[in-house]
């Protein structure tokens, strides 16, 4: 199936009680043309395979684990591992399998590396439920750079940790419970 350029990027940050909430996102998807959606779910590398599997029954749009050097394309959702950044200069995703970030795999690294596109793509960045901070610099960071950007409520977080330094540090960040989310990105993607 041929897609179309790719206009819009999500990017999609989770912890502890993620894979659940992502779940609720991924049922609410139209068909994805112009976008693409890359998740970075906290989460051993021996699991992500099946939670790739498990995601792929709630959704026609194709859900792909990434490889290093994988193509950024249009109309695909990614799952990240390990430490995961877009190459913006090949359109590849690179993957470093060494444990270098306290988190796998780690969000801010991810969201970092679309820091420099928001002028190009238009990019939605979404802090989901999780402990500590993972995520929370470079989406104010991509903020900053233009791009929109959502956090979970403190009453649909499983865990506030993320979404509230999400909300703490980021002044005009937009706050939703999960229904809501799941509305919002459904809207962008259409």
């Amino acid at each position: 199936m041929q897609h179309s350029e790719l206009k819009k990027i999500v990017l999609i940050g989770a912890s502890t009680g993620g894979p659940g909430q992502i779940q609720k996102i991924i049922k609410s998807l139209p068909p994805l043309k112009d976008v693409s959606i890359v998740i970075a779910q906290h989460m051993a590398d021996g699991f992500l395979e099946s939670f790739t599997s498990q995601l792929q029954q709630h959704t026609n749009n194709k859900i792909v684990l990434i490889e290093n050097e994988l193509l950024l394309q249009a109309g695909k959702i990614y799952l990240c591992k390990y430490t995961t950044f877009l190459d913006m200069r090949m359109q590849k995703f690179m993957v470093n399998d060494l444990q270098t970030n306290s988190y796998n795999p780690d969000i801010n690294t991810l969201f970092q590396s679309f820091v420099s596109i928001t002028d190009k793509i238009e990019v939605l960045s979404i802090i989901l439920t999780g402990i500590g901070d993972d995520g929370v610099v470079s989406c104010h960071a991509l903020q900053k750079a233009g791009a929109r950007c959502i956090t979970e409520s403190k009453e649909s977080a499983i865990i506030d940790g993320m979404p509230n330094r999400a909300r703490t540090l980021i002044s005009d960040i937009e706050v939703y419970g999960i229904k809501t989310i799941a509305e919002q990105v459904r809207e962008f993607c259409s």
